[in-house]
């Protein structure tokens, strides 16, 4: 008859895709039990390793299938491993606000819809602050959409996770000088991610305080679009600099970025200013004309009703979409571009006014 220490030796080969560690020491696969023919044991995956389940499932099936003796395989779903441990999804209740250890400011960069182009400011302003010197940390928190690892070039990595139980740490990624953790990196780029508030809430607190982010002189948080959980989570969760409002010049973005804007400021973030996205197309064979596709003066109107800074006003190129779609953001990739001097300049208004308002 096959023994548990045989069933723990086989499952012990099947590894995390990530830190390379044996799914056994990490406490993912427990309560192994022989009864006669069968393996029965209990999978308990921490929220990040959801996109490995199958795999990790049909190699321990494989290999329990193969000690002789053994017909059948149960698998019993539990929970993550530890109450505190990485993946443990919460249960959405209020804290008190706690700094991340090592990371200096965090600056959120937020919109009231989608399709603003609001994860590509983030991505090209953590960049842009990575060039001026500053240690940088990018947050993509933004759940249901994750691009930033597109964005970044390293939607084919995986994090490594170090420690185990209460101690474990996802490591975040390094590319284009920012240090990022992203659900991206965590999924299928197939997978959907179907959370309610509380598994966000969750999800999002445990990129804050269990990825080992080192010392950051900024972490830049990409939010998803609107006024929903996830804007609460963080600013319950963790003080912040300030908040950076990305809208685009035509009406309907600016009624929803007011949204958000009268948001922030009920629950006392400081609005840093708003970033005009798309603010006129500049087309490659005349880069010395601008056509406002959508309008006009509308990031300048906001700016003023609220009384907060235009930032900067982010004209649309070709190499915008071409760097984010090849992982080499414009700032990286043409620096001597429209946008990515509007980039940079957003970077230092962002800086001078996170001072401003310490």
């Amino acid at each position: 008859m096959v023994s548990v220490e045989q069933a723990n030796g086989v499952l012990a080969q099947i590894q995390d895709a990530g830190s390379g560690r044996a799914v056994t020491e990490l406490s993912w696969i427990d309560q192994v039990r022989v009864e006669g023919s069968r393996v029965v044991f209990r999978l308990a995956l921490p929220g990040f390793a959801q996109g490995q389940r199958e795999r990790i499932a049909g190699e321990a099936r494989q290999a329990l299938l193969s000690l002789d003796g053994i017909d059948d395989v149960q698998i019993e779903l539990g929970q993550p491993p530890s109450q505190g441990g990485i993946g443990q999804a919460g249960h959405g209740q209020p804290a008190e606000r706690q700094s991340i250890p090592g990371v200096r400011q965090v600056i959120a960069v937020s919109s009231g819809k989608g399709g603003v182009g609001k994860s590509t400011v983030a991505v090209n302003l953590a960049c842009a602050l990575a060039q001026q010197g500053l240690s940088v940390g990018l947050l993509d928190a933004d759940i249901y959409g994750p691009n930033a690892p597109t964005m970044l070039g390293v939607a084919d990595r995986t994090p490594e996770v170090r420690g185990s139980g209460d101690t474990q740490r996802i490591v975040p990624i390094e590319s284009c000088g920012v240090a990022m953790v992203s659900m991206g990196l965590l999924i299928d780029e197939h997978q959907p991610v179907i959370w309610r508030g509380p598994m966000l809430n969750g999800i999002i607190r445990q990129f804050l305080y269990q990825a080992d982010w080192g010392e950051r002189d900024v972490l830049v948080v990409d939010l998803p679009p609107g006024t929903g959980d996830a804007q609460l989570s963080l600013a319950q969760a963790v003080p912040m600099a300030g908040v950076v409002i990305v809208t685009t010049p035509q009406q309907v973005s600016l009624q929803d970025a007011r949204r958000g804007l009268a948001m922030f400021r009920q629950l006392g973030i400081p609005v840093l200013g708003v970033a005009e996205n798309m603010s006129a197309f500049i087309p490659p064979d005349r880069p010395e004309q601008r056509y406002a596709l959508f309008g006009s003066g509308g990031g300048a109107t906001l700016a003023a009703d609220y009384d907060v800074p235009l930032l900067a006003q982010i004209p649309m190129e070709m190499p915008v979409q071409e760097g984010g779609d090849s992982g080499r953001p414009i700032v990286i990739s043409r620096p001597d571009s429209a946008s990515a001097e509007e980039f940079q300049g957003l970077a230092e208004r962002v800086l001078q006014q996170v001072t401003a308002t310490a």
